[in-house]
């Protein structure tokens, strides 16, 4: 069982930055396919960015390539999601996703089908 944990939302002014964190607990080793999604209110969940931990390969959506910069620290089994330039439009509830280490699952562009959700976090940005 692996539980993950997001912080690092808030609200903010267009422009200004956000850094998220998405802490796993529940294992020694992290998920090995961690991804960001979005969901602003009445609007379909959005993919931000599926990150592959043990390669360090990433794949981002083009609404927030060059914006957003997915990181991870292993030694506390937290990936980040540092967010530059925001706009209005990123106004949303954030939440991470993973696979369960060991799984073997496949990490790849537009992968939705993760087991582990966090609860999410609130991210608004005002004009």
């Amino acid at each position: 069982q692996v539980e993950l944990v997001e912080s690092g939302g808030g609200s903010v002014q267009a422009g200004e930055s956000l850094r998220l964190s998405c802490a796993a607990s529940g294992r020694n080793n992290g998920p090995t396919c961690v991804a960001w999604f979005r969901q602003g209110s009445g609007k379909e969940r959005e993919g931000l960015v599926v990150f592959y931990t043990r390669g360090g390969f990433s794949y981002y959506a083009d609404s927030v390539r060059g914006r957003f910069v997915i990181s991870q620290d292993n030694a506390k089994n937290t990936v980040y999601l540092q967010m530059n330039s925001l706009k209005p439009e990123d106004t949303a509830m954030y939440s991470c996703a993973a696979d369960p280490p060991g799984s073997g699952s496949v990490c790849y562009p537009g992968k939705t089908d993760f087991v582990y959700w966090g609860q999410g976090t609130q991210v608004t940005v005002s004009s």
